[in-house]
Formats: structure tokens, C-alpha cells, sequence
């Protein structure tokens, strides 16, 4: 078992913020994930942590409506952020959430990285570029998951990669993943062990 293995199963849900005044003390680190709604990213944290039903799932897009905070150890935690890009979430709802989504992204100094989850059948809507774009101007790292890879051959699966780190200027990481089968694990827990500072065995 790696190190980094041995830490995300200790995740423990920890808080479920609305606004931005409810944020736990800005220590320590974090690693943040996002994505489109029904992109994958509950399924992606469960399978990261090995639980069923640490992160919710759900079919509704939509769902998560606020940052949750899962403790890894007294120094590290993954924060989901809610889902963007559900059209039939109410406008004021919306803006709510992008709110809260950018002032987190904008002035969290325990946050080492971002995750962004993007189903590889259908990556780079407006929003993933828009946010991908928003935190590479604050100069925040990015490692973008294509998740749902078992949907796909070899073949289609790296030109998606490709076409992604392509659209992002190449300063983005990318990889495909499924919460399925499990492809993909192993590179996300070295990313994610390098950003949380956890040293190879």
C-alpha cells in the first residue's frame, strides 16, 4: 500500500460549507475537486477513498450544492466543490454557487491543487474551460481527470487527452480514470501525493 493510499482511506466528511464565512480555519492542505454535474467526481472520491458512499452520488445533476470538506489526517483534506453547468438549477442559485466556488478558489492559501473532472465523452464544455482558465490565472495547478475512460477504446481515450491538454496550452496535467475499473488510480495517487506532500515509501 502506498503512503498516499494508506491517507485518502482515512477520509472522513467534515463539513458542508454554504458560505464563505462557515470555511474552516485556512491551514494546512487541501486539494480541491471539481466538475461538471453528473461528470463523475462523487464516483471519482469514492473510489479514490475505497468507500461506497463517502461522496454522494446521485442521477439528479445538481446535488451537491456546497463545499464539502473530507479530513485525510491534521493536515490534509479534499474539498468537493459543488457541481456547475446545470442549466435547471435556478439563476440565483447558480450565481450563488460560482460565488462560492471563486472566492474559495481565489483566496484559499491551504489550497495546493485542483482536480477537474470532465467525462471524457464530453469534455471541455464552456464551464471547464472557463474554470480551468480561472485557475490558471491564479496560477493554481491543475490535473484534469476524464473520467468514464471504460467507455471508450484505447485509441479514442488518447486522442481525448490530447485534444484536452491541447485546448489547455499544455500546462495542465491530464489522464483518464474510471471509477469502474479502477484505471487511472494509480497516476491520480501520485499527483495527489505530490501536491499533499506525502514521500514515496
Amino acid at each position: 500500500m502506498t503512503p498516499i493510499r494508506h491517507i485518502v482511506e482515512q477520509a472522513e466528511y467534515t463539513a458542508s460549507v454554504h458560505n464563505r464565512s462557515q470555511l474552516p480555519p485556512d491551514e494546512g492542505i487541501e486539494v480541491a475537486i471539481a466538475g461538471r454535474s453528473n461528470s463523475g467526481k462523487s464516483s471519482l472520491i469514492n473510489r479514490l477513498c475505497r468507500r461506497k458512499a463517502l461522496a454522494r452520488t446521485s442521477r439528479t445533476p445538481g446535488r451537491t450544492q456546497q463545499l464539502v470538506f473530507f479530513t485525510l489526517d491534521d493536515q490534509r483534506s479534499l474539498v468537493d466543490l459543488p457541481g456547475y453547468g446545470y442549466a435547471k438549477v435556478a439563476v440565483d442559485l447558480r450565481k450563488h454557487w460560482q460565488g462560492l466556488i471563486q472566492g474559495y478558489l481565489e483566496s484559499r492559501n491551504a489550497l495546493a491543487g485542483l482536480i477537474q473532472v470532465m467525462d471524457i465523452r464530453h469534455p471541455l464544455k464552456d464551464g471547464d474551460i472557463q474554470l480551468a482558465e480561472f485557475a490558471l490565472h491564479r496560477g493554481l495547478p491543475i490535473h484534469v481527470v476524464l473520467t468514464k475512460a471504460d467507455k471508450l477504446g484505447h485509441g479514442k481515450r488518447m486522442e481525448a487527452v490530447r485534444r484536452v491538454r491541447d485546448a489547455l496550452g499544455g500546462v495542465a496535467t491530464v489522464q483518464v480514470f474510471s471509477a469502474t475499473t479502477g484505471l487511472g488510480l494509480e497516476d491520480l495517487e501520485h499527483v495527489l501525493a505530490a501536491w499533499f506532500r506525502v514521500e514515496s515509501a
